[in-house]
């Protein structure tokens, strides 16, 4: 079984077992908590807005925000995850995550691109037009009408809403902590 495969299968409950460490070592703030909503909210609208889009292995998918990046989902789930390092305030969460998603989401994505090159003959030239992960300019630019429209059912679907409910779960869990802490 080769690493790919086993960063797939691995990647949901590794990332519940950090959320543990994660709450071991926060260190959160008021301020730090309010700031951080900036980055999770936009990845949580990103995971959202990807998933009304996407039929998993039905189609390639190259409207809505994969006229602008191959992968908006794991773009709205690092951007979830780098706002909840800085609620934590943690230099050595963000340094975690940071390893943790290049040992798993990098082998993940060459995978997924690896069997959407072999399933679908225009993913190559959709992949010379649009950048891996993060949007540049000339994406946005050259794809300003993505096209095809967000379908609420693909994500109910998707059960995209577990990412909402796990965030709130995560927000609570730390301000309680924050609760705790000052209160002791």
């Amino acid at each position: 079984m080769t690493w790919s495969r086993i960063a797939k299968r691995i990647r949901v409950p590794l990332g519940f077992a950090f959320s543990l460490v994660f709450l071991l070592f926060a260190r959160p703030s008021g301020l730090a908590l309010a700031w951080s909503l900036l980055p999770v909210l936009a990845g949580l609208a990103l995971r959202g807005y990807a998933s009304g889009y996407v039929r998993k292995n039905a189609e390639l998918t190259v409207t809505g925000p994969y006229a602008w990046t191959r992968n908006p989902l794991y773009l709205g789930s690092m951007l979830i995850a780098f706002g909840f390092a800085a609620a934590a305030r943690s230099l050595l969460l963000a340094l975690l995550l940071t390893i943790l998603f290049l040992l798993i989401y990098i082998p993940v994505i060459r995978g997924e691109e690896a069997y959407l090159r072999e399933r679908f003959p225009g993913f190559a030239a959709y992949s010379a037009q649009v950048p891996r992960l993060v949007p540049s300019l000339a994406s946005m630019r050259s794809a300003s009408a993505p096209g095809g429209s967000f379908a609420p059912a693909l994500y109910r679907k998707h059960r995209e809403y577990n990412a909402t409910i796990g965030v709130a779960a995560l927000y609570g869990a730390l301000a309680l902590r924050l609760w705790y802490v000052r209160g002791h």
